[in-house]
């Protein structure tokens, strides 16, 4: 009866001394700084002339009334891109391209169609150069 309690007794010791292996636990990963981007000037009133564009050409589409030209396009002049090499002369000579024909929109409604797409082309012939990554979503302001 004794061998029998001891042999449970003895495995039971050599269980308890063996050594435990640990799987490491990775460190947690820092978290990044989170920084909000911010739009320079020039973008932001890009962004905001598509807007007034989109409505504009859906304006036109049913033949209602245009309205007003939107003064705050001018500040395509004077605005602060991200980068100030790019308000280079061919920049300028695209922007006055886009306002003219802006204009025309409001002064000879009758052509109105015809003046917007020239306008449209104005950003597309610029953002070729400049900065592609808006051309398939300015192409779509174009009206057939």
């Amino acid at each position: 009866m004794k061998k029998l309690l001891l042999f449970p007794l003895c495995l039971l010791f050599i269980f308890c001394q063996q050594e435990k292996k640990t799987v490491p636990v990775a460190e947690p990963k820092k978290a990044k700084k989170f920084e909000m981007y911010q739009m320079s000037e020039m973008s932001a009133l890009m962004e905001q002339m598509y807007v007034d564009n989109k409505r504009l050409a859906e304006r036109i589409k049913k033949g209602d009334t245009i309205g007003e030209f939107p003064n705050h396009f001018l500040n395509i002049h004077k605005a602060v891109m991200t980068d100030d090499k790019e308000n280079d002369a061919f920049f300028k000579e695209q922007a006055a391209i886009f306002i003219k024909a802006q204009q025309l929109i409001y002064e000879d409604p009758k052509n109105a169609k015809t003046h917007f797409n020239e306008g449209v082309s104005a950003c597309v012939n610029c953002h070729q150069v400049k900065c592609q990554g808006p051309i398939p979503r300015i192409k779509k302001l174009y009206i057939d």
